[in-house]
């Protein structure tokens, strides 16, 4: 039997019953009815047959619209006029061009590789697991790719790599950058961009995805986007259209290169981030894309030093909304990096502010970045290891702060650069490089 993920309507139910504890509705009563037809807070495991999924289709269709229907009482909005309104020091949209150091653009593409490799084998492992496997190949603190070479048996049978393509992203098989969504969604920005020019639009995201993406390679709200569309759903009600991860991390890891064709504009580049992230997010989920956005549109042109990445941070945190989760979330989470010397205590408090999130939600996962971005202090190797030894969404993670890193530093270590090709499936991406990616955005910039 094939039971696709993150669609079935008996499955989401339990996602959305989470979002409306997190966003401030009272749904009790709804919650109360699924849980005495039997529903579950959670979808099966994946293989496992759910002979009670048909007779509890139904319901749960009826109960995802009337939760849609329960409005949040936050202050937390998702269009970009009261967005913008909710920012107190929205920076201004920059007049001119700003000359930009192309390995400054290189180095932004490589640091978003390295981090997303980084992070790929121990994705959905936690934050103790990962420490685990690190002390017992001789890699804690994080210095190097994860390895499987002299891991214990005991270990790698409680901790087993995330997937059997994560093994291409372990030291020993690296050869080439291997295919990774959080590396998909930046080619297909840079092809919207050459595409459509600075003026597309949410529909132009949409068709993009419909020619160019597999359904098989979106996942959460960009899958349920995906179904959407193909059901005629319009956007942007293609993210709220029975999407309860309209505020999990998809969002944020599609907006980099908007960032990166507004050098020392966040402003602008927030503005194009909102375009994209609005067909599958809402609210922090947005908000997400845009801090992403607005934190590279700075690191090309921050000047280097030990302080740039709190620039960057201040950059991003502009163009999200003050009363807003994750503008609390990110500032907290920055307090503690500047104040704490050791950064696993950094990380102890923010699992203790939101270990309730799941492993994929923006809001934990941004604040993880901007904590690792300050910590860091330049230090890219120190930045994209505290962002995968944090233990959520570690390639997602990995690859925003190794962005920022890359682009603030000109470039990456030795160690973190891999043989320049990229494998995609997206049409006319495989086997790409980076340099060349690299050579295509600088285009962008100076059109």
């Amino acid at each position: 039997m094939i039971r696709l993920t993150w669609v079935q309507p008996e499955d989401l139910v339990g996602h959305e019953l989470r979002q409306a504890a997190e966003d401030g509705r009272d749904v009790a009563e709804i919650a109360a009815r699924w849980h005495a037809a039997g529903g579950h807070d959670a979808p099966p495991r994946a293989g496992a047959s759910e002979p009670g999924a048909a007779r509890l289709r139904g319901l749960a269709e009826r109960l995802l619209d009337e939760l849609a229907a329960v409005p949040s009482p936050l202050p937390e909005p998702s269009d970009l006029a009261g967005i913008v309104a909710a920012c107190p020091g929205w920076p201004e949209p920059r007049r001119a061009a700003v000359p930009v150091d192309p390995a400054r653009v290189l180095g932004a593409w490589q640091g978003r590789a390295a981090g997303c490799v980084l992070g790929k084998p121990v994705e959905k492992i936690p934050r103790a697991g990962i420490r685990q496997i690190a002390e017992a190949t001789g890699n804690w603190p994080i210095r190097g790719w994860f390895t499987a070479k002299g891991l214990p048996d005991d270990i790698a049978r409680r901790w087993p790599w995330n997937r059997r393509s994560a093994v291409n992203s372990l030291a020993e098989n690296i050869d080439g950058i291997p295919e990774d969504d959080d590396l998909n969604y930046p080619l297909l920005a840079l092809s919207l961009l050459e595409r459509h020019g600075r003026d597309f639009g949410t529909e132009d995201v949409a068709r993009l995805w419909l020619d160019e993406l597999p359904a098989g390679r979106t996942f959460t709200a960009e899958r349920v986007a995906y179904r959407n569309l193909l059901d005629g759903v319009e956007p942007p009600a293609t993210a709220t259209f029975r999407n309860p991860f309209r505020e999990w991390i998809g969002a944020l890891i599609r907006t980099d290169v908007y960032g990166w064709v507004n050098p020392g504009d966040p402003a602008t580049a927030a503005a194009y981030a909102w375009r994209d992230a609005r067909l599958t997010h809402t609210a922090n989920g947005i908000y997400g894309a845009m801090f992403a956005a607005a934190m590279c549109a700075a690191s090309l042109v921050a000047t280097p030093g030990e302080d740039a990445a709190e620039e960057v941070v201040r950059a991003g945190l502009s163009v999200v909304p003050e009363g807003s989760r994750l503008h609390e979330a990110v500032r907290l989470a920055v307090a503690d990096a500047t104040r704490e010397d050791d950064f696993e205590r950094v990380v102890d408090r923010l699992h203790e502010r939101h270990g309730a999130l799941h492993w994929v939600h923006t809001i934990n996962n941004a604040a993880l970045v901007a904590a690792t971005l300050v910590h860091g202090r330049g230090d890219f190797t120190a930045t994209i290891a505290g962002a995968v030894a944090g233990g959520w969404d570690t390639d997602s993670a990995g690859a925003t702060a190794g962005a920022v890193a890359g682009a603030l530093n000109g470039g990456v270590p030795e160690r973190w650069r891999m043989r320049d090709s990229l494998s995609s499936s997206l049409t006319g991406f495989d086997g790409v490089g980076l340099v060349a990616l690299a050579a295509r955005t600088q285009e962008m910039i100076e059109a």
